[in-house]
């Protein structure tokens, strides 16, 4: 009977940690966004973060009826280095790099997406 309590939590305990991993750890898509730097800040009660938006191009829907296009980007930034250097960046042209996972944790960020690395500045 202990052997079989003993399988069931080692079967309990992965299965629960593999879904954790999915949920939060699990690099779900990752790409590149290009756009106008609107605004990068820190913020948050416990865990402060770096949170921001980007103005994205391109073509906005003429019609306002049945219209769900949002022509933002919210992302968290991680390294505070790179945090430093988006806030240098406001107002300009950008391409960032970022990860995008399934949830948000609240020492990583608010949002999905966290942005890596600037790939280019205009």
């Amino acid at each position: 009977m202990k052997k079989f309590v003993f399988l069931f939590m080692f079967v309990l305990m992965l299965a629960l940690g593999g879904w954790l991993y999915l949920r939060y750890g699990f690099v779900f898509g990752e790409g590149i966004k290009a756009g106008t730097l609107n605004k990068v800040e820190r913020m948050g009660y416990v865990f402060k973060t770096y949170e921001g938006t980007v103005i994205l191009a391109g073509i906005k829907s003429g019609t306002t009826v049945g219209s769900v296009q949002s022509n933002e980007f919210r992302f968290s930034v991680v390294d505070e280095t790179l945090a430093d250097s988006l806030m240098r960046c406001s107002g300009m042209q950008v391409e960032l790099r970022y990860k995008e996972y399934k949830h948000p944790l609240l020492w990583r960020g608010y949002e999905t997406a966290i942005v890596t690395e600037i790939v280019s500045v205009r």
